[in-house]
């Protein structure tokens, strides 16, 4: 597939690398690329600064949300939550109608300090948001409850025997998600139904980061144990 991923942080990094080593065509989508190749420092999560990166990944190629969004069959949102909207806006509505959109991102709002509280929550989520504001394009959110590791690494604990949570209004949307994931290595898929029910898999959020405090590790994910 032609996979546009729009963010270049850790995540978008990690999600586009793996993806182009499937045997994708990857684009990173960023808002400004010559700002984001100038940068020298280390990105807020400690990695490389993007030109260093982007060295060991030449065939990943980095272009504006609105170029890259418009030459793809699949979106992915990795950018910082509380931006996801206005990058979703420069990408386009036009360039994302009709497509998958897969959401990875949190509504992690800093204001008031650490640790970070979700905005919004309870009553809607940022998935929801997305699909209000791009009712033509097929939202599925996923993976937000691992960290970038575990994201396109899942055997790496428990050999893969991890949860996956899947919410969106689309359920061919969610084969080809899905699909793109078992590929990385992914087992178990709970679907939790339309994209109201990303509010409950964001709101896994709070609990996640009282967790990576407890542990000491960000590499943990959740297992749902059931009978049958």
């Amino acid at each position: 597939m032609k996979i546009a991923v729009l963010g270049s942080g850790t995540v978008g990094r990690t999600l586009a690398a793996a993806f182009s080593g499937l045997g994708h065509e990857v684009v990173l989508g960023t808002r400004d690329p010559g700002e984001t190749v100038g940068r020298t420092s280390p990105d807020p999560m400690g990695g490389p600064p993007f030109k260093e990166w982007q060295a060991g990944h030449n065939n990943i190629r980095l272009a504006t949300f609105a170029d890259a969004a418009g030459g793809s069959e699949l979106v992915v949102n990795a950018t910082n939550g509380a931006a996801s909207l206005a990058a979703l806006g420069a990408a386009g509505a036009a360039r994302l109608a009709g497509k998958v959109l897969m959401d990875v991102s949190n509504p992690l709002d800093f204001s008031q300090g650490m640790p970070p509280v979700l905005n919004p929550v309870n009553t809607e989520s940022l998935g929801e948001r997305i699909q209000r504001s791009f009712p033509e394009t097929r939202v599925v959110k996923t993976l937000n409850t691992m960290n970038a590791g575990l994201m396109v690494d899942p055997r790496r604990l428990a050999d893969g025997d991890h949860s996956v949570f899947v919410s969106g209004d689309d359920a061919e949307a969610k084969k080809v998600v899905t699909g793109l994931l078992e590929s990385l290595g992914h087992r178990e898929f709970i679907d939790l139904g339309d994209i109201t029910t990303a509010r409950g898999a964001e709101m896994v959020l709070p609990l996640w980061l009282r967790l990576f405090g407890a542990l000491g590790t960000p590499d943990f994910n959740f297992k749902i144990v059931r009978h049958g």
